[in-house]
């Protein structure tokens, strides 16, 4: 089954994917994605925010520090406990539980931001998924969406061979330490059974939110230059991260 396989995935990942997380608190990006956060989705002043996809709890910790009272869910176990562990050593608190992204058990109309960070083209039913935060949110919430055409280079002979390259110069700097050659192997052989591998993104994700009913729907290209260092920049040129907003 494809939602096993998937979460089997991220909970093998999970100890790795923490330790680059902790390493983000404590460097640029913290600040950085902070602003953006703020910037897109608003100041938290008490108000409802759900991370879905929290991972080791990178977004809960930044949702907190800005004020917003956070919930967050993750399909693995593991992850969450990585999650509760980090955000009590940031001194903050949050609801952390174990779900789907396209099921979240609580009423509409709940939350005022719903923010997901590379989760996105991991969903076997990504239209779905947005539908639901739709449901989700209150008028005039925001979903942020953070995400890449990770996969796209599948289809694409030139963006494989971009792919190459970078992957060259990832290993020549050192970067990647924390995911074995057989963990990317998994992740690529997943991403060719996921529908968003096959489709150009963000447009197809304004599309899909502008056929939920969201009525204001904005873009940030290529944000790169904001949350990367220059390493980092050099290394994702051929998958630019993208933040989409969209409003109720």
């Amino acid at each position: 089954m494809l939602a096993e396989r998937i979460e089997n995935y991220w909970s093998g990942r999970s100890a790795g994917y923490s330790a680059s997380i902790r390493k983000e608190i404590s460097s640029f990006r913290r600040e950085a994605w902070k602003s953006l956060l703020e910037e897109m989705g608003g100041e938290g002043n008490g108000k409802k925010a759900l991370d879905v996809g929290t991972g080791p709890g990178f977004f809960a910790i930044l949702l907190a520090d800005l004020g917003y009272e956070v919930t967050a869910l993750d399909a693995a176990e593991n992850m969450l406990e990585e999650a509760r562990e980090n955000i009590k050593h940031a001194g903050f608190r949050a609801t952390f539980f174990k779900g789907d992204a396209q099921k979240v058990p609580y009423p509409e109309n709940t939350f005022d931001l719903i923010v997901s960070r590379n989760l996105t083209w991991t969903l076997p039913q990504p239209l779905d998924t947005y539908q639901e935060w739709f449901r989700l949110l209150k008028k005039g919430g925001r979903v942020l969406v953070f995400d890449a055409n990770w996969y796209l280079r599948l289809t694409d002979a030139g963006l494989q061979a971009a792919y190459e390259e970078e992957m060259k110069l990832a290993r020549a700097k050192g970067c990647f330490k924390e995911i074995s050659e057989e963990q990317m192997k998994e992740c690529e052989e997943i991403a060719k059974k996921l529908p968003l591998t096959y489709q150009k993104r963000p447009e197809w994700d304004v599309q899909a939110f502008t056929s939920c009913g969201f009525p204001e729907v904005f873009v940030q290209e290529r944000i790169n230059e904001r949350i990367y260092n220059e390493t980092e920049q050099a290394i994702y040129q051929a998958e630019p991260m993208f933040g989409l907003c969209a409003v109720k």
